[in-house]
């Protein structure tokens, strides 16, 4: 939940809650005054969106959006349920997530914006897109997983334990949100190699797994009552799209990139699998995503 310098918090209200979102501040961005090509409103906007997980934010993308202000007007949320946004007290749907993010977008771009995503919102995502194809200029795709495609179930070994009130709070305070729990979350799920997860990342995660309400969401996804099959609706996908995948992501193995495009090789006009890194490579090696996603805008812009 850490904001990056010459960033701004600022707040939409969906349907369904406040929802904060992370954008450049034109009084102090040094990108702002100097680099910028263009003024802002004339710039495309590219909105980041986080994947899900214990103490999942923005944060996932804080070291990655800052690269694009001087080209783009960056915005990058926390979603319903994640860090400071708003969180219902209820299990989550995916129809909240559908319709938040419609929303959010809706109100945040004047014109198709270029979104990039990551895991299952990545999946969320291409379902507003076929949708709503008038709302979204084109996609990056890191990791996209319904978390059961291809007609696969969705497996968790604790699911069951998670449905049983009560406990599943209880889990959720002693196994997922305090600092031990949180970092070896991080390198045996999200990372490749442990040793690139630093106490700023565990810092981030937990001040995120520790607000108000936040089990709700977190809870709602280790249940499965997230989970779908993405393979149904990329077919129906027009957007340009691209996909970045790591090659030790551990949820959702890298051999679905190759099966995704090929469901809609019109729309899915880039694959690129890194190698060194897992679920999280705008966490591990942010450099040479930021050089991935550029190379897949100009691809996707041609």
């Amino acid at each position: 939940m850490l904001q990056p310098p010459g960033f701004r918090q600022d707040s939409i209200s969906t349907s369904l809650g406040s929802i904060v979102y992370y954008t450049a501040d034109q009084a102090t961005s040094p990108a702002s005054q100097s680099t910028r090509k263009r003024s802002p409103e004339d710039q495309p906007l590219i909105v980041f969106l986080h994947g899900f997980g214990g103490g999942s934010s923005a944060y996932e993308w804080s070291k990655v959006y800052p690269a694009f202000v001087p080209e783009y007007q960056v915005i990058a949320p926390d979603l319903l349920g994640w860090g400071r946004s708003n969180h219902l007290t209820r299990p989550y749907q995916i129809e909240d997530y559908l319709i938040t993010i419609r929303e959010f977008l809706e109100q945040v771009a004047p014109s198709p914006a270029i979104v990039v995503a990551s895991s299952l919102t990545a999946a969320f995502v291409v379902r507003v897109a076929v949708s709503y194809p008038g709302l979204i200029r084109s996609l990056i795709l890191s990791a996209p997983t319904g978390l059961a495609d291809f007609g696969q179930p969705y497996q968790n070994p604790i699911a069951s334990i998670v449905s049983i009130p009560g406990v599943d709070r209880l889990l959720y305070s002693t196994v997922i949100a305090n600092p031990f729990g949180i970092r070896t979350f991080l390198e045996q799920r999200q990372f490749a190699q442990s040793n690139r997860v630093s106490p700023e990342v565990v810092d981030a995660y937990l001040a995120s797994a520790l607000q108000p309400n936040a089990e709700a969401s977190a809870l709602s996804l280790v249940r499965g009552d997230l989970c779908f099959d993405l393979a149904q609706y990329l077919p129906d996908l027009t957007v340009p799209t691209a996909i970045l995948w790591g090659r030790q992501a551990q949820l959702s193995p890298p051999a679905l990139a190759q099966r995704f495009a090929e469901l809609n090789p019109r729309a899915i006009k880039a694959v690129e699998v890194l190698e060194g890194v897992g679920l999280t490579p705008q966490l591990e090696l942010p450099a040479v995503t930021i050089g991935v996603i550029r190379q897949f805008l100009a691809e996707l812009s041609s």
